[in-house]
C-alpha cells in the first residue's frame, strides 16, 4: 500500500481518527484511549502487518506532552506514523505498546526518563539514563539550577 491507501485503510477502521498524507508517510493522530487498540490492529491486520516499531519519540508541545510512533511492515515495506498527546502535564499517562512490540520496553523508558510520560501496563517502567535527582530535562519548562544553560 502507498501512504494514501494506507491512510484510507486506517480511516475505514475508525472514522474519528485524523489521518493525513504527510510528506513521507501517512500520519494518524490518535486519541490516547485508542492508541493501544489501533496499534494492535495495525500489527495483526493481514493488510498492514506492522511488525517493526522503528522508534518512539517524546514531544513537549508546550501545552501538551505526546509521543510519535514510527511503524514499519517488513513484509509490505510500508511505514505509518502514529501521534498521540495528553494535556495532563502533571501526571501524563499513555498506554504502553510493549506487549505489542518488545522494543517499546526501552523506548518508553527513555521517553519516561526524559519527559516524564508514564506508560500504563509497562512491564518495567523506571528511569533509563538519569537518577531520580533529575527532573525531566527535555521538557520546555525544565530548569536546571546546577548546570545553568541559557540562550
Amino acid at each position: 500500500m502507498d501512504k494514501k491507501e494506507l491512510g484510507e485503510f486506517i480511516k475505514s477502521t475508525d472514522q474519528d481518527l485524523e489521518v493525513k498524507e504527510g510528506i513521507q508517510f501517512a500520519e494518524v493522530t490518535v486519541p490516547p484511549s485508542k492508541l493501544h487498540p489501533l496499534a494492535k490492529m495495525l500489527r495483526e491486520a493481514e493488510q498492514t502487518q506492522f511488525d517493526f516499531l522503528v522508534c518512539i519519540s517524546g514531544v513537549d508541545y508546550g501545552q501538551d506532552l505526546g509521543t510519535v510512533y514510527h511503524l514499519r511492515s517488513t513484509k509490505f515495506d510500508h511505514t505509518v506514523v502514529l501521534k498521540t498527546r495528553t494535556s495532563d502535564r502533571v501526571h501524563p499517562l499513555l498506554d504502553s505498546v510493549a506487549d505489542i512490540w518488545n522494543t517499546a520496553d526501552f523506548l518508553e523508558r527513555e521517553v519516561y526518563d526524559l519527559l516524564g510520560i508514564k506508560f500504563a501496563n509497562h512491564p518495567d517502567l523506571r528511569r533509563l539514563f538519569l537518577d531520580n535527582s533529575w527532573g525531566f530535562p527535555l521538557r520546555k519548562d525544565y530548569v536546571d539550577d546546577i548546570n545553568i544553560v541559557t540562550k
